[in-house]
C-alpha cells in the first residue's frame, strides 16, 4: 500500500490492463473485552468490492483511550499514504482504502491503548475473489467461405463460468446442422458462407454472484476471388498506332487485388501499358505485332488465388480509304459512297446514327427508300426521297475477320424555308410597342422580309415601324397610333429552294377584368391578408400587378397597396385595432388598371395582452447566457418590456431584469459555473401582462484558461491587430538601428529635413547648455550619392526637448 495517493488513477489503469478481475469480501471479527473498560467495534459487518474500487471504515472505542491505531495483514501500524487514508476524530478511527488491489487481501486491526498501557481490538478479514475476464476474444474474427469456422470465446472466473451464444438477438441453445456448442466454450459454424457474416455475442455469467459479462464477436468470411472475363481473344491491327483494352473483372471478400502478366513477369503502368479501374482494365498502346501472344490476369486475396488467360491476336486490320460528306435537296436522291482495303478484303455495312439501323450489302429499309449494294470492298448507299429525318451522320464500318474500322460522314439536307413560330396573334394599343417575331428554320438560310397590306415594310421601317433581322429570325416592333396600325401583317422566308409566308394578326388590347373570390384571412389587430382569384380576362397583355385599395367604412379616403408581381395574396398592415374596413382588388396590365372587384368587408380584432414570450437559448461568453426573443403575437400594441426572473434551482429568491421591448436578447450575467438556472419572462404591453414563458439551462463547467483558449477567444480581427501592431514595432527598433550605425533609414531622412529647416532661418537657434546635448558627425553627400571629398561635417545637437540645432559651422558647410 506504499506510494502516493496522487498515482491513483494510474494504479487503476494498471490493475484494469493486466486484467484483474478480483472482488474483496469483507466480513468483521470483532474482538472480546479482556478486562478493562475499552471496547472497540468496526461499523461495517459485511462489505464485497471490486478489485479497484475504494472503501473506507471506521472503528469507535468505548472508554478512556490514549491512542486508536490500524494494523495491517503484515502486523506493521498503517501510516497515510497514496492509497491509505486515516482520519481520528476522538473516539474513532476511519480507515480508507483507494483502488483496492489483490495484495491487500488479509486482516486488518484496530486497536486502542490505555493510560495504562492496556489494549483493546476489532479486527477485518479480506478475501479475494476472481471476477469474469475474457482472455482471448478477438474481434473480428476471419474465416474462409466453406471451411468449418470455430469462433473463439475464451472466458474464465471461479467458479467456472456458464457460456452462451447469441446471433441476431437470438440464443443458440442447442446444436444444430449449422451450429455447435463446443465444450471449451467456443462456437462451431459448419461450412460457413456470407450469409453467415454478422455479429455474434458469447456472454459469460456467474450465478453464485449474479456477475454477467458479455463480447461481441464480428465475424467476416473471406469469399475466394471470381474472375470474369467478358472476352478472351482479341484481334488488333498493328503498326496502326491502335490499341486494345482487356477487362478482367475480379469478385470476392475482402476485394480481390487484380495484376497482369505476360511470361510470367508482372506488368506495371508505363507509355506501352495503362492499367485502369483498380487493375480491371489492361491497355496496350501503339500495338505491334510483337504484341501478339497471351496475356494473365490474377485476382488475389486472402481466401485465394485465381488467373485467367487473354489471347491477343495480331493481324492488317481493314482500312476505311473513302467517304466523303454529301449534301442533298429535300424530296432528291443520295449517293454515299465508302470504299475499304486490308486482308483479307472486309465486308462494308452501313449505320444511321439517328435511329441505330443498319445495311449491308443487298439491304433495303421497311419503306423501300434506303438500299445498300456493295462489290470489291466498295459499298453504296442509296436514299430516295431525302427528308430531313434522314439528316444527319452515317457510320461506313469495314468488317473481316481480324477486326474492323469505322468512319463517319454527314449527310446535309437542303430545304426550304419552315416556320416555327405558332404564336400568331399579338395584342397591343395605341402608343405601345410590340414585337412580332417570325422564327424560321431553313438550309441555306433564308432571307425574309414583311408586308402589310401587299406593300412591303422597309428594312430601314417606318415611322412607327422597325425591323430586326438576325439568322433564322425577323422582329417587326410596332408602335400602333391608329386603329390603321391593327389587322394582319405577312412575312415572307425565300431561299434558293423555295419560299414560304406566315399571317400574323395585330389585335387591339383591353384593360383586364376584375377578380373576384376576394377573401380575408390571418386578420389581426394591425394586419390582414387579401387572398383573391385572378380575372377572367387578362385584356390580350399579360398582367402586371394587383391593385388592392381599403378603408375604413367611416372615411371616404382609399388607400392603395400593389401586389408584388402577380401574387394573389397581399398583406395589409398599418391598421387600426378594432375597426371594420372595405377592400377591393384590381387588376393592371400594360394597358390599365381593370374593374375593381366587389366590396369585402372586415374588422381587425380589438387590443389583448401580448402572447407568452417565444424565447431561444443560446450559450454566452464566460458566465453569461444569452437568451433570443423571438418576434411574438404583442396584442396590437408595442411590447413596452420584458421582464425576466432568474435563479437558481437551489435558491427560493427571484432576481428580477427589466429588458425594453425593442430588445431581440437578454443577457443574463454574471452566473455561477456548474449551476441550473430557472428563468421566468413575461411581456408587458399597455394592455397588460402576457402568461409567461419558463425555461431551464445549465452553465458548464469552470474552463481552464490555456495559451491555445485565450487566443481561440480572440476574433480574427483581433489576431491580426496584434500581428501588425508587432510587425510596426519591429519596423520602428530596425529604423532606429539604422539611424544610429548606419546614418540612413526614415528617421535619418526626417533629421536631415529638419536640419535643413532650421539652416534656412539664418541661426536663431539658441547654443544649448552644456551637458543637455549629443553630437552626431554625419558627413556630407554629393548629389550622386557618393560621400564627399570636404573634411566638413555637420554636427547636430539633439536636445533633452527633442529640439534640432545647428552650430556656427552650419554657415560653412
Amino acid at each position: 500500500m506504499g506510494g502516493g495517493r496522487g498515482s491513483l488513477g494510474e494504479q487503476q489503469a494498471d490493475g484494469e490492463s493486466e486484467g484483474i478481475t478480483d472482488y474483496i469480501r469483507i466480513q468483521k471479527w470483532t474482538a472480546v473485552p479482556w478486562s478493562g473498560d475499552l471496547q472497540v467495534s468496526i461499523s461495517l459487518k459485511k462489505v464485497e468490492l471490486s478489485v479497484g474500487e475504494s472503501k473506507f471504515f471506521t472503528c469507535t472505542v468505548i472508554g478512556e483511550a490514549l491512542s486508536l491505531d490500524w494494523y495491517s495483514p503484515q502486523g506493521e501500524r498503517m501510516v497515510p499514504s497514496q492509497r491509505v487514508a486515516l482520519h481520528n476524530e476522538g473516539v474513532r478511527s476511519r480507515l480508507t482504502l483507494y483502488n483496492a488491489n489483490v495484495e491487500d487481501a488479509g486482516i486488518y486491526r484496530c486497536q486502542a491503548t490505555d493510560a495504562q498501557g492496556h489494549t483493546q481490538e476489532a479486527t477485518v478479514v479480506l478475501e479475494i475473489y476472481q471476477k469474469l475476464t475474457f482472455r482471448s476474444v478477438p474481434s473480428p474474427q476471419e474465416f474462409r467461405q466453406g471451411d468449418v469456422a470455430e469462433v473463439v470465446c475464451d472466458v474464465t472466473s471461479s467458479p467456472v463460468p456458464v457460456v452462451a451464444w447469441y446471433h441476431n438477438n437470438m440464443e443458440i441453445t442447442e446444436d444444430t446442422d449449422k451450429f455447435q456448442l463446443l465444450p471449451n466454450n467456443n462456437l462451431q459454424i459448419q461450412h460457413v458462407t456470407k450469409e453467415d457474416e454478422s455479429v455474434y455475442r458469447c456472454e459469460a455469467r456467474v450465478e453464485a454472484r449474479g456477475e454477467i459479462d458479455f463480447r461481441d464477436i464480428v465475424l467476416v468470411v473471406n469469399v475466394p476471388p471470381v474472375l470474369s472475363v467478358p472476352q478472351q481473344a482479341f484481334n488488333a491491327t498493328a503498326d496502326y498506332g491502335e490499341s486494345v483494352t482487356f477487362t478482367c473483372r475480379a469478385y470476392g471478400s475482402p476485394e480481390p487485388e487484380v495484376t497482369w502478366h505476360r511470361k510470367a513477369v508482372e506488368l506495371q503502368e508505363s507509355e506501352q501499358y495503362a492499367i485502369r479501374a483498380r487493375g480491371t482494365t489492361l491497355t496496350i498502346r501503339n500495338i505491334k505485332q510483337s504484341d501478339g501472344g497471351s496475356y494473365t490476369c490474377k485476382a488475389s486475396n486472402k481466401a485465394g488465388e485465381v488467373q485467367r488467360e487473354i489471347f491477343l491476336k495480331v493481324f492488317v486490320q481493314p482500312h476505311i480509304t473513302k467517304l466523303r460528306n454529301v449534301t442533298a435537296v429535300e424530296g432528291s436522291a443520295a449517293m454515299i459512297s465508302c470504299k475499304a482495303e486490308g486482308e483479307p478484303l472486309p465486308e462494308i455495312s452501313w449505320r444511321r446514327a439517328s435511329d441505330g439501323l443498319s445495311f449491308s450489302d443487298g439491304d433495303k429499309s421497311s419503306d423501300g427508300r434506303l438500299e445498300v449494294r456493295g462489290r470489291h470492298g466498295e459499298s453504296t448507299l442509296t436514299i430516295v426521297g431525302v427528308g430531313l429525318s434522314d439528316w444527319g451522320r452515317f457510320d461506313c464500318e469495314a468488317l473481316s475477320r481480324i477486326g474492323g474500322h469505322q468512319k463517319s460522314m454527314f449527310l446535309d439536307i437542303e430545304y426550304a424555308p419552315k416556320f416555327q413560330t405558332s404564336h400568331t396573334v399579338f395584342f397591343s394599343w395605341e402608343g405601345n410597342p410590340v414585337n412580332i417575331s417570325c422564327n424560321v428554320m431553313s438550309n441555306p438560310p433564308a432571307t425574309m422580309l414583311w408586308r402589310r397590306d401587299k406593300l412591303t415594310i422597309p428594312a430601314e421601317g417606318t415611322a412607327n415601324m422597325r425591323v430586326y433581322s438576325s439568322p433564322g429570325r425577323s422582329l417587326l416592333e410596332v408602335t400602333p397610333v391608329s386603329d390603321r396600325d391593327f389587322g394582319r401583317y405577312n412575312c415572307t422566308a425565300r431561299n434558293n429552294i423555295g419560299m414560304r409566308f406566315q399571317e400574323f394578326i395585330l389585335a387591339q388590347a383591353d384593360v383586364p377584368s376584375n377578380p373576384y373570390s376576394v377573401r380575408l384571412s390571418s386578420v389581426a389587430q394591425r394586419t390582414a391578408t387579401v387572398t383573391f382569384m385572378k380575372p377572367d380576362s387578362h385584356g390580350g397583355v399579360p398582367i402586371g400587378h394587383y391593385l388592392v385599395r381599403y378603408k375604413d367604412i367611416n372615411s371616404q379616403e382609399w388607400r392603395d397597396v400593389k401586389s408584388h408581381g402577380t401574387q394573389t395574396v397581399v398583406l395589409l398592415t398599418s391598421l387600426e385595432p378594432n375597426t371594420t374596413y372595405e377592400v377591393q382588388v384590381a387588376a393592371v396590365n400594360g394597358k390599365g388598371r381593370g374593374e375593381f372587384s366587389g366590396t369585402k368587408s372586415f374588422q381587425t380584432l380589438p387590443i389583448r395582452e401580448p402572447s407568452p414570450p417565444s424565447v431561444q437559448g443560446q450559450r454566452g461568453v464566460g458566465k453569461a447566457y444569452r437568451l433570443g426573443l423571438i418576434k411574438q403575437d404583442d396584442g396590437g400594441m408595442p411590447i413596452l418590456e420584458y421582464i425576466v426572473k432568474y435563479k437558481t434551482d437551489k435558491e427560493e429568491q427571484w432576481m428580477t431584469k427589466l429588458v425594453p421591448g425593442m430588445n431581440d436578447f437578454v443577457l443574463l450575467q454574471p452566473l455561477q459555473w456548474n449551476t441550473h438556472y430557472e428563468v421566468e419572462i413575461t411581456a408587458r404591453n399597455v394592455k397588460g401582462l402576457s402568461e409567461p414563458t419558463f425555461i431551464k439551462f445549465s452553465m458548464p463547467q469552470k474552463p481552464d484558461i490555456t495559451a491555445d483558449s485565450l487566443f481561440s477567444s480572440l476574433g480574427l480581427g483581433a489576431v491580426v491587430g496584434l500581428g501588425l501592431a508587432g510587425l510596426l514595432l519591429l519596423l520602428a527598433l530596425v529604423d532606429v538601428g539604422c539611424f544610429f550605425l548606419r546614418q540612413c533609414g526614415l528617421l535619418m531622412c526626417l533629421t536631415r529635413k529638419l536640419c535643413s529647416k532650421k539652416t534656412a532661418t539664418g541661426g536663431k537657434s539658441k547654443e544649448p547648455e552644456e551637458g543637455k546635448a549629443a553630437y552626431l558627425k554625419l558627413p556630407l553627400k554629393e548629389e550622386n550619392g557618393k560621400e564627399s571629398l570636404k573634411p566638413d561635417t555637420i554636427e547636430i545637437k539633439v536636445h533633452s526637448d527633442s529640439g534640432l540645432h545647428t552650430t556656427p559651422q552650419d554657415s560653412k558647410a
